[in-house]
């Protein structure tokens, strides 16, 4: 996945970047009509959350669909942790309204439900069916995202779905899977609650953290990743404070937007494929989800790649000249649980629904989970138990 090492050569490999066409500035979201009208649209599945709709966003994009000539169907009927049957009723009003474009506009549930919404239809086959890498045989329609939180899902190739059968999330990852178009407009953050703010804005942080130390990483994603820790570390506490600033949200879009481009390429780790397993099974926010477990998964893995998380330190502002590698370990966690603490999300597992006894199927599911292929330390299934008990 994402490496392909060339025969007789334990140095060189190759690496592919994805990504769609960005367009990165306010009222970018008012070119989605001209977009869906230059992919050939005739009419557009708008994909967008009850919230996003009340805040007006929608309103905007629906717009400049009608200002293209362009008719349309609002499906809003779906939730955080976008579920399975949620995706498949998206898939049945796609069709039913003979649409041939769909346009995203929210945070990573309106965007993955969009992304499913297009591969069920394309390929007539239930969304559950395609889980795993490159288990798409053919393309969805033109996706146009607009996205309104800093998840990275506008320009990934996941899509992140729940079971609700086996109360699992479930992670579809193809290049099919990359948006068309991503319409970054940082004013949509704005309406965003404080709360939605710290999860999505956090997860964007430790996106980059794992993309920077996964196992599929390169010199392209590494710059990616660093420059993203160091906007959204530096940005998102400023934004708590003063929320209401265009000039730190447009920063930490951008941050968000590296972000996404660093892990889509490089993929994830244990953290990812521990807290896909706790939001499937509690239906919790997916950023607090990460956060909780964030500095355990950095104690885990820093002594197996050091110098890479001392970058990481370095890049959120830590002087770590001179000091010995147990104490450069220390002063990273410890700067991550005052992040935490800044931001309000020092929190437990038990704090969001998990108890001891639900651990094992925890760490089972999150074994299997395709984040865990590149962690940089490989982890056993005692060691997963022992990580959700420590955060518990």
């Amino acid at each position: 996945m994402w490496i392909m090492a060339i025969p007789d050569s334990s140095l060189i490999k190759l690496r592919k970047f994805v990504c769609p066409e960005i367009v990165f500035g306010e009222e970018a979201l008012m070119l989605a009509g001209q977009y869906a009208k230059n992919f050939g649209g005739d009419r557009v599945l708008a994909v967008s959350g009850r919230n996003v709709i009340r805040a007006g966003w929608s309103g905007k994009v629906i717009d400049s669909l009608e200002d293209e000539g362009l008719s349309y169907s609002l499906y809003s009927d779906f939730t955080s942790n976008p579920k399975a049957e949620e995706v498949m009723r998206g898939a049945e009003v796609y069709n039913r309204e003979g649409c041939d474009v769909i346009v995203a506009v929210g945070g990573g549930s309106a965007i993955d439900c969009a992304k499913g919404i297009g591969i069920v239809s394309a390929n007539k086959k239930h969304i559950l069916e395609f889980k795993g890498v490159d288990q798409i045989p053919r393309p969805g329609p033109p996706l146009i995202c607009v996205p309104t939180t800093c998840s990275g899902a506008d320009v990934s190739q996941f899509a992140i779905i729940t079971d609700t059968r086996r109360k699992m999330k479930m992670a579809i990852v193809s290049k099919t899977l990359v948006p068309d178009t991503s319409l970054i407009d940082p004013a949509t953050n704005l309406t965003m609650s404080s709360d939605e703010t710290e999860d999505t804005d956090t997860d964007a942080l430790i996106q980059a953290i794992e993309a920077y130390t996964s196992k599929a990483s390169s010199p392209i994603t590494d710059q990616f990743a660093l420059n993203a820790i160091d906007l959204v570390f530096y940005n998102l506490p400023k934004i708590v404070k003063e929320p209401a600033v265009l000039d730190y949200r447009e920063k930490m879009k951008l941050g968000s937007l590296e972000s996404g481009l660093a892990f889509t390429n490089a993929s994830l780790g244990l953290i990812h494929a521990m807290s896909h397993s706790v939001g499937g099974f509690t239906d919790a926010p997916h950023g607090l989800c990460n956060a909780i477990l964030f500095p355990y998964g950095v104690k885990f893995n820093y002594d197996t790649i050091p110098k890479r998380y001392d970058k990481i330190g370095e890049a959120m502002g830590l002087d770590l000249k001179g000091l010995s590698q147990e104490k450069r370990k220390t002063a990273i966690i410890d700067l991550i649980w005052k992040f935490l603490d800044d931001m309000g999300q020092r929190r437990t597992l038990e704090d969001v629904g998990v108890d001891k006894r639900d651990i094992p199927r925890l760490a089972r599911n999150a074994m299997d989970d395709v984040c865990m292929m590149t962690n940089p330390r490989s982890a056993t299934l005692e060691d997963v138990i022992a990580i959700y008990e420590e955060a518990l």
